[in-house]
């Protein structure tokens, strides 16, 4: 059960790591959207992009499924661009209330490319037999999962503060949020060992 917990804190620590900048930046630009009356739509985003990372995650670690670093370094800041470019055209939208389903399928394809990040670290740190991997996984995962919800709901508690205190519309925040991530991603995507 140590090793269980040992597992957990990791994935939890990997996912809130500096190092993991932009997962962090990716969760608050989903959660940047909505509020809590919310919560609904938004749990089911993150359980869509955790089925999503998992699932790589899975295939990843066992070997089943092998992709270059190079490329997953790219294509996860490239993740965070799309959701912070999509929230710049759909603030303050009324459809995007409405429907989830083309952010879920996006936040699931987003999952799957974190996955095969996550799954690069994890068998960096992984040091036990192929019996014990799958609950060290499973361990690893639940970590990640609550680095997630930690930054989500730290984003919307700093949303709370911001619209109620300081009367800063919805839209004017996530128009802000989203230019500042771009901003922070974007050099990212410049320096990429990809173009090397």
């Amino acid at each position: 059960m140590s090793d269980f917990r040992l597992y957990a804190e990791t994935g939890l620590y990997y996912g809130l790591g500096i190092t993991n900048q932009a997962l962090v930046l990716l969760f608050a630009m989903l959660a940047v959207s909505y509020s809590f009356k919310d919560w609904k739509k938004l749990l089911l985003l993150i359980a869509v992009f955790s089925i999503g990372s998992f699932v790589s995650l899975l295939l990843s670690s066992f070997g089943i499924v092998t992709i270059k670093v190079k490329l997953v370094t790219f294509l996860i800041p490239l993740t965070v661009l799309i959701t912070a470019l999509y929230n710049l055209f759909t603030a303050g939208k009324s459809a995007k209330k409405e429907s989830v389903s083309i952010l879920g399928f996006l936040v699931f394809c987003f999952g799957i490319i974190h996955g095969l990040a996550f799954a690069t670290y994890f068998n960096g740190v992984f040091s036990g037999k192929a019996y014990e991997k799958i609950l060290s996984l499973i361990a690893f995962a639940i970590g990640i999962e609550g680095a997630q919800l930690t930054v989500v709901l730290a984003l919307l508690i700093l949303s709370y503060v911001i619209h109620t205190f300081f009367r800063f519309s919805k839209r004017d925040f996530i128009l802000v949020l989203s230019a500042f991530v771009i901003g922070v991603i974007v050099p990212l995507l410049i320096k990429n060992e990809i173009w090397k």
